[in-house]
């Protein structure tokens, strides 16, 4: 028995033991890529300021969602300003500040939420194109009076400060934890040279306020350009005090379209830096130039007009970008009257030959976006205001992608993909027509200037029984105190 057994057990073993098998490694998958969410906030001539969301997929789509409409000043908008985001704090959302100013003198200061909507809803009003995001984070907090004219720029250093100028001669340094003004730094008034004109001089007197200012990362050094001076003016945070005056000479004013005809006046300013060391530009109506930290000039930056029978274009804004933080390279982008943004390489190495001694050498035109929207009439001496890029912003990724939203005053945001690759400096003497269009949205308002930030991921905090999100959490010390302090201030209306 015990050997039929076994027999049974030999012959019954093959079916039980499983054939041996290659092993095959399981292939992990790769994690798809969530869109992009940004908020885009352009303010405009119609008082109005607007806040809307640009959503990019991976597939380089954008949908667009309108976030909040308020009636913010009595006059037109000039400026705005972002600040970084507050600190996580455990069961409450971050919040960015929001700062406006308008020619009525008011500073309007808002809460806008830091992350992406958890929903969008489409409205039964008729008229709107676009979707609407429900957000009660997005609220006004209150209005500043640190000024007695129209605001003319507006800028955080941190989200500790905010810092303001204005035609009176003043730049106003407030803190944000209680918006108390620190200090108010005066700027003298210009002496009237021939006849003065603006619309700004009083009845015999002359133009005078700050253009712009920009402040050096090492928070200590300022600079600022102002009305009927042709100079620029450098300022000590630390003290509060000027620092030194830089006057604008003659032949470099004619290298950039500045004649004695006209007021010679910096419009813009820029700190910047290249493998040379640190750099700034102050822009002019026509052109800019770029001065060393030795305040002595380093080469010039003119804009060529896309209709050959212009000798000049009109320069609207400008800023730095960093396109390889590596080598630490930065380019100066421009953007023009005739719907262009040019990229300008400031190196020494890439500096084109001067013409001669006494002039300058000029940048090195390295990229051309061109937006393209309404190609000019070659017939026409002038280009059509709807390619007009007023103001735009660039907004770097995580993917090593630049996201520049342009806003026209046409009230047309349209939003463009350049990839860094593009945009480094290199020996091919023609520039490359560089950025993709993603996307366009038509706002209806004449804007003046444009804000915008790469919203963090979605809140996954509690919701509340209507579904809003946020709701019980409350405000944070900021909210209090601008409230108590901009109790005077015009309500707005918020859609």
């Amino acid at each position: 028995m015990a050997k039929r057994k076994r027999t049974v057990l030999l012959e019954s073993k093959p079916a039980t033991t499983p054939a041996p098998t290659k092993k095959i490694k399981p292939s992990t998958p790769t994690p798809p890529q969530s869109p992009t969410t940004i908020q885009i906030i352009a303010g405009s001539y119609d008082r109005v300021l607007h806040g809307l969301t640009a959503t990019i997929s991976p597939t380089n789509t954008v949908e667009f969602a309108d976030t909040f409409l308020f009636n913010a000043h009595t006059t037109a908008i000039r400026c705005l300003a972002l600040s970084p985001p507050s600190l996580p704090v455990p069961k409450q959302p971050q919040k960015v500040i929001l700062a406006s100013g308008s020619t009525d003198e008011r500073i309007n200061l808002y809460h806008i939420s830091a992350h992406a909507p958890s929903y969008v809803t489409v409205p039964a009003i008729a008229g709107l194109s676009s979707a609407v995001v429900e957000n009660p984070q997005n609220k006004e907090l209150g209005s500043l009076l640190h000024h007695s004219s129209s605001v003319t720029a507006l800028y955080f250093p941190n989200r500790s400060k905010l810092l303001s100028s204005a035609e009176d001669n003043t730049i106003a340094v407030t803190r944000t934890r209680d918006w108390s003004l620190l200090s108010a730094i005066k700027v003298p008034v210009p002496k009237a040279v021939g006849r003065p004109s603006g619309d700004t001089a009083p009845l015999g007197g002359a133009p005078a306020g700050v253009n712009d200012f920009a402040v050096h990362p090492s928070m200590k050094l300022m600079i600022s350009v102002g009305k009927g001076e042709r100079s620029m003016r450098l300022w000590n945070l630390v003290t509060g005090k000027k620092a030194g005056v830089l006057n604008f000479e003659r032949d470099i004013l004619n290298e950039v379209g500045e004649s004695k005809f006209t007021s010679g006046e910096g419009r813009k300013v820029a700190w910047g830096a290249t493998d040379a060391g640190e750099e700034f530009c102050v822009g002019f109506d026509k052109g800019a130039v770029v001065y060393g930290m030795d305040s002595k000039p380093k080469c010039k930056v003119v804009p060529k007009p896309r209709n050959t029978k212009q000798k000049w274009v009109k320069v609207h804004q400008m800023c730095y970008l960093q396109v390889d933080e590596e080598k630490d390279i930065q380019i100066l982008a421009v953007s023009t009257e005739d719907g262009r943004i040019l990229f300008y390489s400031t190196r020494p190495d890439d500096l084109e030959a001067a013409a001669s001694e006494k002039s300058l050498p000029a940048a090195k035109l390295i990229a051309i976006l061109d937006a393209d929207i309404s190609p000019p009439d070659p017939k026409s001496t002038t280009d059509s205001a709807s390619t007009r890029i007023k103001d735009f912003t660039i907004l770097p990724l995580p993917n090593k992608t630049f996201i520049i939203p342009t806003a026209r005053s046409d009230g047309t945001i349209q939003i463009f993909s350049v990839s860094p690759e593009d945009l480094l400096p290199s020996s091919v003497s023609e520039p490359k027509t560089v950025g993709k269009s993603l996307g366009s949205i038509k706002t209806g308002n004449r804007i003046t200037c444009l804000k915008a930030f790469v919203m963090l991921p979605k809140y996954q905090g509690e919701e509340g029984e209507d579904g809003d999100e946020f709701e019980g959490f409350g405000d944070d010390v900021v909210d209090e105190e601008v409230g108590s302090s901009g109790s005077d201030s015009e309500s707005s209306d918020e859609e």
